[in-house]
C-alpha cells in the first residue's frame, strides 16, 4: 500500500520527520518497504526552492530560426517576466495566437537548478547552464515530469491547475514522499489511507479527521424506477447503489490524478479515478456502471448459470461456474462481484447516468474466483481480506460527492440498501490475568483501557481485574483476546517488554520416534543422490487419473468445499501424479531428473468423518546412470533395477525384516518389469508399495518424452512401524569364508526362493549372500536356468574350520534341491 504523505496530512496531522515515523510504524507491527521522495530533503533530486519555481505563460511565439522551437513568456514571480526557448509539443497551441487570456501554469527552472536529462535513458543530473539556442540566449526551461524526476514523462512539459500561485517554490507545492507498507494479512485495516490514519493518530497521540461528504439531491428518487435484488444472500451480506444522473466524462483534476500517480493508480477519467480514489481513501472498493446499460433498471445478485460467460474490462471472456458470484440484470451478467467489471456495462465517453455500487462480499468466494479468473485487482485485494459493512454509508457519500462536484453529476435522492447481516457489536471479555499470562506485564484495567482507547476500542471496567472491550466494526481481525493482548503490547511498545528467566525447567523432551525415522528416510534417499521434492497435496481429478485414467470417475476422492482453481480442488489419493508432474518439467529441460517426496495422501473412510492420512514416499528417476565425461562411452540409462536398488537400500538401512519382492501387473507400470513390495508380520502379508518402469502410455499422459522413467511409491507409515531400531553390532574378528554355489532350477523359481532356502539352512553362519549371475542356455535344456549365489560365511566366536564350512555347504545343497527341485549345478 503507498501512502501519499500529502494525502496523509488531510486526515491527521503528522509531526514526526518521515524516517521516525516509518520506524515508529515498524515497531508496531507495520512493514514499511521504502520510503519514496519527490523533491523535498533527502530525495535523489531536491528541488531547489529559489531556482524552481511555479510559472504563468503569458504568450508563445515562434522561435525566429527554428521552426519546432518557440519562445515562451513567462511570469515567474509577480511583475517578473523572463523568456524561454522550448520545443514542448502541448504548448505549441498558444503559438501566435498573442497574449493569452487564461492561466497556463507551468514550471519554472532557473540557470544553476539541478535537474535531470530529459533527453537521455535513465536518469543523469545535469546543472542548468545558460547557451544560445539558435541565436537565442536561453538561461532557463519549463520543465517536464521526468526533468523533475517525478515519472518517466518527457514527452511535454508539465501543466498546473489554473490556481497554481506564481512564484511559490514547487518544493511546497508538489513536494511529497510515499510510504510503501508491505500490508500483512491482519492488518487489512490498513489499505486505506483513513486506516493508516488511524494507526498514526494511535501511535502519536493525534486525532483522525475522517471526510464529512455533503450532497445536494434533485429529481426522482432512486427507488422509484431501480430495483435491486440479492439472491446469493450467504455470499453478500451488504449492497449499497446510488444513481447520479447527466455527468460529464472528462480528466479528474490535477490533484487527484496526482494522488491517484503517487499511490500506484492509472488516471483514466473522472469517473474511474473517484471510484479508485474513494476505495484508496476509505479502503471500500466499489464500481461504476453505466445506467442505461442496466437492463430494466434492475440490480440482480446471483451465481452464475452452467455455461455462462462475461466478457470483463481487461478484454477477456470468462466461462463461469455454478458457484461464481455476478452481479447482473435480468438479461445479463455485469460484473464478477468484487473483482472485475464486465464490458457491456462499463463508463464510456457516451455515459450520462453512473449507477455506484458499494458492496461487502464474502472473503473467501472472492479469493476463489480471482485466482480461477487470474484476476488480482485492487478491489479484490481488499475484499478478499475483508471490508467493513458499515464504511458503505460514508463510502457512498464521499462517491457522490464527487462525482457531484468533478463530474457535474445530479444525485439522485435516496440509496438502495440490501443488508443481510445486522449489524453486530462484538465485546470481548478481558482480564489482567490474560494479560500477564500471555504478555508476562502486570497492567490494571486502567493501564489497558489508556492503551485501548487510542485505536479506538471502548472499555468498560467490570471490577478491578475485568474488562469489557467493545471492538471497531472495521477491526475484523480482533475476535479473542489474544488479539487485544496484541494491540495492547503494541500500543505499549514491543520493546519495551521486559526480558525475563523462563520460571520452570524444560519440560523432559520424548523422542519421537516416528518423525526421526521419517527423517531418516529422506536422508537416506538424499545419500543416494535423489532430491527432495514438495508438491501441492491438492489436484484435479484430470492431473490425478493421469496415472490410470480408470480412476477418473472413482468417488473415492475428497472435494474441497471452497477450492481455490479447479487444478486444486481434490486432495491427493496417491503422491506419484503430482511428484510425475513435477519430474516432467525436469526431464523436458534436462533429460533427467532424480526426486522424491514424502508426504500424506487422503483416503475417504466410511466409518468416520476425518479421512485416513497415510505417509508416502514416491520417488521418480531417469536419465543417465551417471555422467559421463568427454572421452568416455554414453552411460547407460536408468531402469528396473535401479528403482529396484533404491527400494531395497531404504528397507535395509531401516533394518525391515520379512520383506519380500514379488512380480505384478499394474496399469501405470510396464508388463515384465514391475513389481510389488510385500512385508510379512507372523503369518500376515500386506503389499507396502510397488515399483517399476513407467507404462509408456502413462508416459505419454505426463508429457514426458521417450525415454525410460523408473518409479516407486511406498505405505511409509507401515514400513515404519515394522522398521527395527538401529542397533550396533560388532564385526566379527574371525575370518570369513566364501562359497559360490550355482543352482540349475526351473524358470518357475525365483531367485528371491532359492536365496530363502539358502538363509534357511546356513542359519547365523551366514554373514552376506549375492545373486551374481543368471544364465540360461541350450546346454542347460529347456525351462530352465542357472542361478549363481556367492555366499559369505563367517562365526562370531571362533574361525570356521574347512570340515565344518564343508558340511554347511553340503547341508545349504541339500536343503536348496529339497525345497525348489533345483539341482547343484556342477
Amino acid at each position: 500500500m503507498r501512502i501519499p504523505l500529502s494525502w496523509l496530512r488531510d486526515y491527521v496531522d503528522v509531526t514526526l520527520p518521515i524516517d521516525e515515523l516509518a520506524e515508529r510504524l515498524t515497531r508496531s507491527g507495520l512493514e514499511v518497504d521504502s520510503i519514496e521522495r519527490y523533491g523535498i530533503e533527502g530525495s535523489e533530486l531536491p528541488w531547489d526552492r529559489d531556482l524552481i519555481v511555479v510559472c504563468n505563460i503569458r504568450e508563445v511565439t515562434q522561435h525566429p530560426n527554428a521552426d519546432r522551437l518557440v519562445l515562451a513568456e513567462v511570469e515567474y514571480a509577480p511583475g517578473v517576466f523572463h523568456t524561454v526557448v522550448t520545443g514542448a509539443p502541448n504548448i505549441q497551441q498558444w503559438k501566435g495566437l498573442g497574449p493569452i487570456s487564461t492561466p497556463v501554469r507551468a514550471i519554472y527552472a532557473k540557470e544553476g537548478a539541478v535537474l535531470y536529462d530529459g533527453h537521455v535513458e535513465g536518469r543523469v543530473k545535469v546543472k542548468l547552464k545558460g547557451k544560445p539556442v539558435r541565436g537565442v540566449m536561453s538561461d532557463a526551461m519549463l520543465c517536464s515530469e521526468k526533468e523533475l524526476g517525478m515519472s518517466d514523462e518527457h514527452e511535454g512539459i508539465l501543466l498546473l491547475p489554473d490556481d497554481a500561485p506564481i512564484g511559490v517554490p514547487l518544493v511546497d507545492y508538489l513536494g511529497d514522499a510515499v510510504i510503501d507498507i508491505d500490508v500483512l494479512p491482519n492488518m487489512a485495516r490498513t489499505l486505506s489511507i483513513v486506516g493508516m490514519a488511524r494507526e498514526i493518530a494511535a501511535l502519536t497521540g493525534q486525532t483522525v479527521r475522517l471526510p464529512k461528504p455533503t450532497v445536494k439531491t434533485s429529481g426522482a428518487a432512486i427507488d422509484s424506477n431501480t430495483k435491486l435484488t440479492i439472491e446469493a444472500t450467504t455470499l453478500c451480506p451488504r449492497f449499497t447503489a446510488t444513481l447520479v444522473r447527466n455527468v460529464t466524462i472528462k480528466p479528474s483534476p490535477f490533484w487527484m490524478q496526482r494522488r491517484l500517480t503517487m499511490a500506484g493508480q492509472r488516471p483514466i477519467n473522472n469517473i474511474v479515478d473517484i471510484s479508485n480514489y474513494v476505495m484508496l481513501e476509505l479502503g471500500t472498493p466499489n464500481h461504476t456502471f453505466d445506467a442505461d446499460q442496466v437492463a430494466q433498471n434492475h440490480i440482480v445478485v446471483r451465481t452464475a448459470k452452467p455455461g455462462e460467460t462475461l466478457k470483463t474490462l481487461d478484454g477477456r471472456t470468462h466461462t463461469l461456474a455454478s458457484d461464481h458470484l455476478l452481479v447482473c440484470d435480468p438479461t445479463q451478467a455485469l460484473s464478477v462481484a468484487g473483482v472485475m467489471g464486465g464490458e457491456s456495462s462499463e463508463v464510456s465517453p457516451a455515459t450520462t447516468n453512473v449507477l455506484v455500487e458499494a458492496a461487502v462480499w464474502e472473503p473467501t468466494i472472492i479469493r476463489r474466483m480471482s485466482g480461477a479468473f487470474k484476476l488480482r485487482s485492487e478491489a479484490s485485494k481488499r475484499f478478499e481480506r475483508g471490508v467493513d459493512a458499515e464504511m458503505l454509508d460514508l463510502a457512498q457519500l464521499r462517491l457522490t460527492e464527487l462525482l457531484q462536484t468533478h463530474a457535474d453529476g445530479t444525485v439522485a435522492p435516496g440509496m438502495l440498501d440490501v443488508r443481510i447481516v445486522a449489524p453486530r457489536a462484538v465485546t470481548i471479555t478481558l482480564t489482567t490475568h490474560e494479560v500477564r499470562r500471555i504478555l508476562g506485564l502486570d497492567f490494571t484495567v486502567d493501564q489497558i483501557a489508556a492503551l485501548l482507547a487510542p485505536l479506538a476500542f471502548t472499555c468498560t471496567a467490570v471490577d478491578a481485574h475485568t474488562l469489557h472491550v467493545g471492538v471497531p466494526s472495521y477491526r475484523m481481525d480482533v475476535s479473542h483476546t489474544a488479539d487485544l493482548c496484541e494491540e495492547v503490547a503494541r500500543m505499549y511498545g514491543y520493546d519495551n517488554l521486559p526480558s525475563t528467566i523462563m520460571a520452570d525447567e524444560l519440560p523432559t523432551q520424548r523422542t519421537n520416534l516416528a518423525l526421526e525415522r521419517e527423517h531418516y528416510v529422506r536422508d537416506v534417499l538424499a545419500a543416494a543422490g535423489l532430491n527432495e521434492a514438495i508438491t501441492y497435496s491438492l489436484t484435479s481429478r484430470t492431473s490425478a487419473a493421469k496415472l490410470n485414467p480408470a480412476e477418473l470417475e472413482s468417488d473415492d476422492y475428497l472435494h474441497l468445499a471452497n477450492p481455490l482453481s479447479p487444478e486444486r480442488e481434490y486432495m491427493r489419493r496417491d503422491i506419484l501424479p503430482t511428484l510425475l508432474e513435477s519430474a516432467a518439467v525436469n526431464i523436458r529441460e534436462r533429460g533427467m531428473t532424480r526426486l522424491f517426496e514424502v508426504g500424506h495422501v487422503y483416503h475417504r473412510r466410511a466409518d468416520a468423518i476425518l479421512p485416513a492420512e497415510p505417509l508416502r514416499v514416491a520417488i521418480v528417476v531417469a536419465g543417465k546412470r551417471h555422467a559421463t565425461a568427454w572421452n568416455a562411452a554414453s552411460a547407460d540409462s536408468i531402469d528396473f533395477y535401479d528403482i529396484k536398488g533404491i527400494v531395497e537400500l531404504l528397507c535395509e538401512r531401516l533394518q525391515l525384516s520379512g520383506v519380500s519382492v514379488a512380480a505384478t501387473e499394474l496399469p501405470h507400470l510396464q508388463p515384465g518389469r514391475s513389481a510389488t513390495l510385500i512385508l510379512t508380520v507372523g503369518k500376515e502379508s500386506h503389499v507396502v508399495g510397488s515399483f517399476g518402469e513407467l507404462h509408456p502410455d502413462a508416459r505419454a499422459r505426463f508429457d514426458i518424452p521417450a525415454m525410460r522413467v523408473a518409479v516407486a511409491e511406498l505405505n511409509l507409515e507401515l514400513i515404519l512401524a515394522h522398521a527395527s531400531v538401529p542397533r550396533y553390532t560388532s564385526i566379527s574378528r574371525y575370518p570369513a569364508a566364501s562359497q559360490d554355489l550355482a543352482f540349475i532350477a526351473p524358470i518357475a523359481v525365483s531367485a528371491q526362493a532359492i536365496e530363502a532356502s539358502i538363509r534357511k539352512y546356513a542359519g547365523n553362519a551366514l554373514s552376506s549372500i549375492e545373486l551374481f549371475d543368471v544364465y540360461a542356455g541350450a546346454n542347460l535344456g529347456d525351462g530352465v536356468r542357472s542361478l549363481a549365489f556367492r555366499i559369505t560365511l563367517r562365526s562370531t566366536e571362533r574361525t570356521l574350520s574347512d570340515e565344518e564350512v564343508t558340511k554347511l555347504r553340503a547341508k545349504i545343497i541339500r536343503g536348496v534341491e529339497h525345497d525348489n527341485g533345483a539341482k547343484i549345478r556342477s
